[in-house]
């Protein structure tokens, strides 16, 4: 796949509003995975066990400092969701700035349609909140060389959508969450040097 820079995707003015009550709400991870994940057990489960934190990731968020929380939109049957909420709930077990919890896309649709991707409920999607449970930025629903791939092949429309999903698990098992916290980890850094962070707007 082609190497493309990585964009640093921030949450729309519109959806830059507290989410405190929805965080509330949320799954913790170790809930999560043991009572609501159903389809593609194995998978997530897999994923969760072979996931590690890069150390150079967990340095670059200590020198951010600050207190983040990752509320995460998915569904159990999702396979890019599979391959990349156990990474970023293992990026959060290990990193004491954030904490994750994990809401149901599909019993959500009044949140999920305020962080639309090209106009798709798109997911795994993971609104960033600060300290105060505003919304100061998002990652998803794909790392950004993948997502572009994805989309090429749609646009092609040559190849079958389970040929295109057979290069996608490839790619995260090559990958193995690295991207993804990367670009997590840009979200947060961008955001923290907002000066619109903390003000609610």
């Amino acid at each position: 796949m082609k190497n493309i820079s990585t964009p640093v995707t921030t949450a729309s003015p519109e959806a830059t509003v507290n989410h405190r009550s929805e965080w509330e709400r949320g799954i913790p991870w170790d809930r999560y995975l043991v009572r609501e994940v159903r389809e593609n057990a194995g998978l997530w489960s897999g994923v969760w066990r072979r996931a590690r934190s890069p150390e150079e990731q967990l340095k670059r968020l200590e020198r951010i400092g600050g207190a983040w929380r990752l509320l995460v939109l998915s569904e159990d049957w999702c396979g890019d969701a599979s391959n990349t909420v156990p990474v970023l709930a293992r990026f959060a077990a290990d990193a004491p700035e954030i904490e994750l919890r994990i809401l149901k896309r599909d019993e959500n649709p009044e949140l999920m349609d305020q962080y639309l991707t090209n106009g798709s409920r798109s997911i795994p999607l993971a609104i960033l909140l600060d300290e105060e449970g505003c919304a100061v930025g998002r990652w998803g629903p794909r790392p950004a060389e993948l997502q572009a791939f994805v989309i090429h092949e749609k646009r092609v429309g040559v190849r079958s959508a389970g040929e295109t999903y057979k290069d996608t698990r490839r790619w995260y098992a090559r990958d193995r969450g690295v991207t993804t916290i990367r670009e997590v980890v840009d979200t947060i850094e961008k955001a923290s040097e907002s000066p619109r962070r903390g003000t609610g707007q």
